[in-house]
């Protein structure tokens, strides 16, 4: 008798490696997704401080630009006020030359003269208001360094020490800045004065 061909068995003689193998492939790939996602999560953080940071900065430069333009429109005049506060000293003595008096019984061109410069320093002084400049009279009030300067002290204990008692010369501020100093005489002899209000700052 010939010795029969037997069929391959598909028992348990034989392993299955399809499904096992594409499982393991799958487990190996999902720490591989997971370690993707996190680093783009991390990219996209950083991307957004980035941004943020950026975005911080213009605004930073937009607000100080503003606040440039805005001082240069107010500030941008100042040499310029301060020649013309000479004008402005020299219309002031020339009005304060002349007494009540002599202003009341003035006639014809000496009135008219006078007039005429009482209506010009009245001009100088609201263009100079325009342009945000003011003129500081500090008689009675306390002595302040960042607006006035002293000249001398006037014995009067009749006022608080510190007090101003005199004006030599009329100061200006622009804008928060001072411009000129008032030139001052301040009381020495009376109660120290109380503190003051607050007062814009020297102009650096």
């Amino acid at each position: 008798m010939s010795e029969q061909t037997r069929a391959p068995e598909t028992g348990d003689g034989f392993e299955d490696t399809g499904a096992n193998g594409a499982a393991e492939t799958e487990a190996g790939a999902q720490p591989s997704l997971q370690a993707e996602k996190e680093r783009l999560e991390a990219e996209i953080a950083a991307l957004k401080d980035k941004y943020l940071r950026a975005f911080a900065e213009a605004e930073n430069v937009r607000r100080r630009a503003d606040k440039e333009v805005a001082d240069a429109k107010v500030y941008g005049i100042a040499s310029f006020a301060r020649d013309m506060l000479t004008v402005a000293d020299d219309l002031s003595r020339a009005l304060s030359a002349v007494d009540d008096e002599t202003k009341a019984q003035a006639e014809g061109p000496v009135k008219a003269l006078l007039e005429g410069i009482e209506i010009t320093e009245r001009g100088l002084g609201q263009a100079l208001e325009k342009h945000k400049i003011r003129r500081i009279e500090p008689r009675g009030e306390k002595f302040d360094p960042n607006l006035h300067q002293a000249m001398f002290e006037v014995p009067d204990p009749s006022v608080p020490s510190g007090t101003v008692v005199q004006v030599v010369q009329a100061g200006y501020v622009i804008g928060e800045r001072v411009l000129r100093p008032a030139l001052v005489g301040v009381a020495r002899g009376g109660p120290k004065a109380e503190a003051g209000e607050a007062r814009p700052q020297t102009e650096a």
